[in-house]
């Protein structure tokens, strides 16, 4: 399977409460960058809230959603873990890690009720931490004069070139990045911009985080 140009991730952390029949579901959304991260956070929410019941979690990683995971944490089978994930995977966010914290209020709420709880628990959680998207770009280095930098950096921006990171020494490097279909247009831009024949070098590529929509 080909590696996707893009996909939607949240846009911070965020922690959510809902109360059902006397339970409360606290969820936690986090963008996570391995497994291993987002089984730390797991591991996290129940030192935190040792005292709850379950600490039920789904997560996906990966530009394709190549790892999927969940877990019930003792609630009964396909009530928890797996509704959570079809929120996760229905939304189509990736490096995401979502964990439900229960404390039981007494009152049983049956499959169906678990299911819709846990479900709205992560809607809500991915509803409160908002989406960005991540593009593969192709990198470029840009050395440009100390007098031109600022103005050459600001066409670039408004002209929707990623700039990626701005070093000062001898000349300005401005490094940026754009879709790979675009690159060749990048030196008559920069043409354009600085009336002079500035040269981008290849810097190779990377995932970039930009504004959703």
């Amino acid at each position: 399977m080909s590696t996707p140009a893009s996909y939607l991730t949240v846009a911070g952390p965020a922690e959510v409460e809902v109360e059902v029949r006397r339970s409360r579901f606290l969820c936690r959304v986090e963008r996570v960058p391995s497994e291993e991260a987002a089984r730390a956070v797991v591991e996290e929410e129940r030192r935190r809230h040792w005292d709850a019941r379950h600490h039920c979690s789904a997560f996906v990683l990966g530009p394709g959603g190549e790892v999927q995971r969940s877990s019930d944490d003792g609630e009964p089978s396909g009530t928890a873990g797996a509704p959570m994930l079809d929120v996760l995977r229905g939304r189509g966010v990736s490096d995401v890690v979502a964990v439900v914290t229960r404390w039981f209020g007494g009152v049983l709420l049956g499959a169906g009720g678990l299911v819709r709880a846990y479900s709205d628990a992560v809607r809500a959680g991915l509803d409160e931490a908002g989406v960005l998207e991540r593009r593969l770009l192709r990198e470029f280095d840009v050395a440009v004069p100390h007098a031109d930098a600022g103005r050459l950096e600001n066409g670039l921006r408004s002209r929707g070139v990623a700039v990626l990171g701005v070093e000062y020494g001898a000349r300005v490097l401005l490094h940026v990045a754009v879709p790979s279909d675009e690159a060749t247009r990048l030196p008559l831009l920069l043409a354009e911009l600085s009336g002079g024949d500035l040269e981008p070098v290849p810097a190779g590529q990377g995932w970039v985080d930009v504004a959703a929509g």
